[in-house]
Parts: C-alpha cells; structure tokens; sequence
C-alpha cells in the first residue's frame, strides 16, 4: 500500500559511536515521555461537539482523554509535504541494534521520512479546495495517522477507523501534537458490512500489519509472532449521514477491501460528484486471504456507478464523474 514508508537501504548495526549517541538521546525521549501532560479533560466536550453530524447508534468514538498515554513519544515533523504535521511513531524497530529508520533520521537532525500516502491525500485535497469542494475525509485502516493527520493539516474534518489499540494510542498522541481535536473523530473499530464482532490478528512489533485474517497478517512478515483479539465491525453506511458531503474514502485494510465497500453501499451510490474519490488497496494475495478478489471489488463498484479505476502501485484509485 502507498500507505508504506519510502524503503531506505538496509540499516547496519550500529556502531559503538552512534551507540553512544543512542543512549542520551532515548532517555530525553523518555523524560519527555514521562513529563508530558496527559490529555486534558475538555477534549471530551470538544470531541461530542465535533461528532454530532455522526450517527452514533453502532459505535462510539474513542476517547483519546480516556486512554493511557504510550510511552517513549518519539515524534517529529514529517518531510516534504506542503501542509506539515508531527507524525508519531508505533514501530520502533528493534532497539538498541536496529532501530526504525525515522529514529536513526531524528538522531541526525532529519525530519520523519514522508509516507507516499501523506503526499497523495494532499494533492487530491488541494485539488478539491481548487474547485471549492468541501467534506469529509474517511480514513478506513488509519494505522497511526498518516492519511488522517495529512487531511486534517489541510482543515479538513476526518472520520477514522482503527481496530488496534496500540496505533489508536498514537493517533492520540498526534491529535495532541497537531491540535486538531477539532477536526479528528476517530473509532476502535473494524468497517465492514456488518455490525457485530470480529477477530482481528495483529503481528507484535509490526502492528501496521493486522489483518482480519490471520494469513494475511503474516503474509509479508511470517517470522512474527499473531496475537488475536476481538473488535467491534461497523458498516460506514451506519456511522456517515447521507447528508453529510465525504470528498475522500482512503481504505487500507490488508485484505478486508471487499467488505468494507459492501459496507458503504449507500455512501458509494452517490451521484457523480458527490461521491467520493475512493482509494483502496488491492493486493490480490491479501483479498484472497480474506476469501474475496480484486474482480469481485470491480465488480461491485461498477454495480455502484464506479466505472473510471486506475492502478497506482497496490492501490486503486476510483472517481465517480458528473453525466455529461
């Protein structure tokens, strides 16, 4: 998924200088860590009055004031975007030996390594703006935030949905960050085409690869150890108004594609216009494993008025267009 980071070359192990360098540096992290206020109490008024467009009758939203904060806080400004934001990392990789890329570029005064999908949203929102179009965003799979804090840097109201506790604690921490409690109404939750209960997998030091299916957590990285655990499912046709204009639905759901589509059946049946730019991933391997296929996705988003698709890497992009 354009989701990913930009693959830099394999980081070595660290050297006994940059060891040293490490070591100070990962106990500020931590003092700051420790010392930063937990999320004050009025965000909870602020959040009820942001989501009252919402229906709210399947799921409630998360309460970032209610949540432990994680901890270390390794964040930072993230590069070469036109809307900056501060992006918080989930993966640390494997300290002190390896750590993630973004923590060895902090470490030498770099900003984080931008996310294709950051860039992507921005372009697509800026054109919007260009053309006075307004809405929401729906970030289905938002991870730790790099689709939700792009959208919402640019003022945009953002919806999102996020099954996995440790990721939702960051995109906390990034509303914190970015003052954007306005904007932000994120969900623990699975979208799909039903309202219920679902097993979700996730991997244990890669938790932006949890997947419905157990197969498809493991596909990229089979040597991690899967955890399960249950989440509530919710289809965004329950929780998004058919008042309520979206310009943006962004799904990344390592396979689950399929049925979060179905369950937006009444959200993509807008007319032209009013329906919004869809980007999903479609990683046939990943689709199989949660027993659907890019043909069944196509299918039914052409039952739907969905006909203009094109391919950018494991991503589809799809756009409804005004009858001429």
């Amino acid at each position: 998924m354009a989701n990913a980071w930009k693959r830099d070359k394999p980081t070595r192990f660290l050297s006994s200088k940059f060891l040293f360098l490490l070591f100070p540096s990962t106990l500020l992290l931590l003092f700051f860590a420790f010392l930063t206020p937990r999320f004050s109490t009025t965000s909870t008024s602020t959040l009820i009055a942001t989501t009252t467009f919402l229906s709210l009758k399947a799921v409630s939203p998360f309460d970032c004031s209610a949540s432990p904060q994680a901890h270390p806080v390794v964040a930072n400004t993230v590069e070469g975007v036109r809307y900056p934001f501060l992006f918080s990392l989930s993966d640390f990789g494997t300290l002190p030996d390896k750590p993630h890329k973004n923590i060895v570029r902090m470490l030498k005064g770099k900003p984080f390594r931008k996310p294709d999908i950051s860039v992507t949203i921005q372009d697509l929102l800026e054109k919007a703006k260009s053309e006075g179009k307004d809405g929401l965003v729906v970030d289905v799979g938002a991870n730790v935030g790099m689709a939700t804090f792009a959208a919402s840097a640019m003022g945009f109201q953002v919806v999102a949905f996020e099954p996995v506790f440790e990721n939702l604690q960051k995109i906390c921490e990034g509303i914190y960050f970015n003052r954007v409690s306005d904007l932000v109404t994120v969900f623990e939750a699975a979208a799909s085409d039903h309202v219920g209960n679902i097993t979700v997998y996730k991997l244990l030091g890669r938790l932006d690869n949890s997947a419905i299916s157990a197969t498809g957590a493991k596909l990229a990285f089979k040597s991690n150890e899967e955890v399960a655990f249950q989440v509530k499912t919710v289809p965004l046709d329950e929780v998004i108004p058919e008042s309520k204009p979206v310009l943006l639905l962004k799904i990344d759901v390592q396979g689950w594609e399929y049925h979060v589509l179905k369950g937006a059946s009444k959200l993509l049946s807008r007319k032209g216009s009013q329906a919004p730019y869809l980007i999903y991933e479609e990683d046939e391997r990943l689709l199989q494993a949660s027993n659907s296929t890019a043909e069944m996705i196509r299918s039914f988003l052409r039952s739907v008025g969905y006909h203009d698709c094109t391919q950018h890497g494991t991503d589809a992009h799809c756009v409804k267009k005004d009858p001429s």
